[in-house]
């Protein structure tokens, strides 16, 4: 049986830590600032987080690229060239065009390694929850599934990841064109802040809004604690966009308050994500009850 190797993007959010631990790597995509276009790296090489966000603190903007094309080129040659058949988990397609891109890649690269194979899966979701289904098939993988197994195991895994996010305003993603809602969530009325899911199709959207960031806190954890299955088996993923230290220990707190998980990871919102959601923005992912809630059929 060929080896394994699993592939995501910049939108995964995964840090350098967990790339290497899980053996993942990933396509890179792009940012763009005053006309230069750099690497968004998930090791920080060309911003450090407080560097990016201070960015928009500032009141400018950032603005980003799929994975281009000659970039899949070079991540899934080089690992077909060293015998591995690839899976590729990447950013919602309701958000970035990069999953359609790599299976035009993958389709021209296959006709050179007849032998091999590559899949292309959308994973209904951005940010660390990409990033979980990366790290949910690398240990499949690691494991010695077979590849179909992990492919049909992240398949049936992708609506089972629970996103809850808070921000202190919609305009981020509004300007990028990253989320859906009724015209009633934009705006900034004072103290209100909107909590965001990823839905069924993968789209970003919001679901509600608590009145004060402690209380948007509050809730984002109770909402997971609705939905997390097998909470003691699992790692709770918290990804932040250069947020206060002190607001990452209460957070922390009110997870190990609330569920009994087997570990939480923290990791920052890295450069694709973070510059269409914005400074501060906040959340936390673990597996649990399918997702069914569809943004397009409540608006019916």
């Amino acid at each position: 049986m060929k080896k394994v190797k699993i592939i995501t993007d910049s939108c995964s959010d995964l840090s350098g830590e967990l790339l290497e631990k899980y053996g993942i790597d990933y396509a890179r995509m792009n940012t763009i600032y005053q006309g230069k276009e750099k690497v968004a790296s998930l090791t920080w090489e060309e911003y450090s987080p407080k560097e990016l966000y201070d960015i928009m603190r500032g009141g400018e903007r950032i603005t980003t690229t799929q994975v281009p094309v000659q970039e899949f080129m070079r991540i899934f040659r080089k690992y077909l060239d060293e015998g591995f058949d690839i899976i590729y988990i990447g950013c919602s397609s309701k958000q970035s065009g990069s999953v359609n891109t790599g299976t035009v890649a993958a389709k021209d690269l296959l006709g050179e390694y007849p032998d091999s194979r590559i899949t292309c899966i959308d994973a209904l979701n951005a940010c660390i929850g990409e990033g979980m289904l990366a790290v949910f098939a690398a240990e499949l993988a690691m494991s010695g599934k077979s590849y179909d197994e992990i492919v049909d195991a992240v398949m049936s895994a992708r609506n089972r990841v629970n996103q809850y996010v808070t921000v202190h305003s919609l305009d981020a993603l509004k300007r990028a064109g990253r989320v859906k809602a009724s015209s009633a969530f934009f705006g900034n009325l004072m103290g209100v802040k909107p909590i965001l899911i990823s839905d069924a199709n993968g789209e970003q959207t919001p679901i509600k809004k608590v009145r004060g960031r402690a209380k948007s806190l509050e809730e984002i954890v109770s909402l997971l604690a609705e939905s997390i299955e097998n909470p003691e088996e699992q790692i709770i993923y918290i990804a932040h966009a250069d947020c206060d230290e002190k607001e990452l220990d209460t957070l922390r707190n009110l997870i190990a308050q609330k569920i009994k998980s087997r570990d939480i990871c923290t990791v920052y919102i890295g450069p694709i994500i973070g510059a269409s959601i914005g400074p501060d923005a906040i959340g936390v992912w673990a597996f649990g009850k399918e997702v069914t809630y569809r943004v397009e059929e409540a608006k019916q």
